[in-house]
């Protein structure tokens, strides 16, 4: 089965104002992409105009209706779980069941953690992270009310950079995986077959390269997401050349 095809940008600069990102979504759905996701950061160097994702990600899904989204991804540990929990149900309602829950540590290169008062350390996140996935799964499965439109739950993808394998390990027990800085198709191959080799069933495998992209190795190497992706500086008229060019065109 063919990869599915995204468009995958940061909500920085041009692209900060949510009715810019829901326009290029509804652009998206109309060219024939699978869907639209989004970063998540709350600063990032050298980058002076973001938008929260969470917000553009209300309009983006009130803007389609067929596209997957997500933000890709979420570090957890700098949000409360509770509060998460209801973002991601009313955004999955919201969207009819579209939502897809990207997780992760995060990291502190940009001042994301410490100079909030967030957690630093790296492992301290990553054992937040765990309990937090367990603790949202909870709140879907009915302590919360209303529950998701998707059942037995929201997917989550978890992010896993190459070639720590710690992060795959959790990926597997979850829905997806995200690599980030895989070195080629090879990596993803490898990948693959690790997570194959603990478990059956649908798990998506998913990459992220530039516009004009040949996505055929990936796809070859076992990607079921492969996702245009244009940086930390988008332009709107590169990313709307991108989705007009159509998902298959890289």
């Amino acid at each position: 089965m063919p990869a599915r095809r995204a468009i995958f940008v940061a909500p920085f600069g041009e692209l900060s104002e949510p009715r810019v990102l829901a326009r290029l979504a509804a652009e998206t759905e109309a060219a024939g992409w699978d869907g639209f996701f989004v970063w998540d950061h709350i600063v990032y160097t050298e980058v002076s105009r973001l938008a929260d994702p969470w917000v553009a990600m209300a309009a983006i899904a009130a803007a389609t209706e067929r596209v997957r989204i997500g933000a890709l991804v979420t570090p957890t540990p700098r949000r409360r779980v509770q509060k998460l929990a209801r973002e991601t149900v009313t955004l999955d309602r919201l969207s009819g069941g579209r939502l897809v829950f990207g997780v992760g540590i995060g990291g502190d290169r940009h001042g994301e953690f410490e100079p909030f008062g967030d957690e630093a350390s790296p492992r301290e996140r990553a054992r937040r992270l765990d309990a937090d996935i367990e603790r949202l799964v909870e709140l879907w499965g009915g302590e919360f009310q209303p529950v998701p439109v998707q059942q037995p739950r929201i997917p989550v993808w978890v992010a896993a950079r190459w070639p720590n394998r710690r992060p795959l390990a959790r990926a597997a027990r979850w829905d997806g995986v995200f690599p980030i800085d895989l070195p080629g198709p090879q990596a993803l191959a490898e990948l693959v077959a690790e997570v194959r080799a603990v478990r059956d069933g649908p798990f998506d495998f998913v990459v992220t390269d530039p516009a004009g992209t040949d996505f055929g190795p990936w796809e070859a190497a076992g990607a079921t997401w492969c996702l245009t992706g244009f940086g930390s500086d988008p332009r709107e008229d590169e990313v709307r050349a991108a989705i007009e060019a159509g998902p298959r065109h890289g």
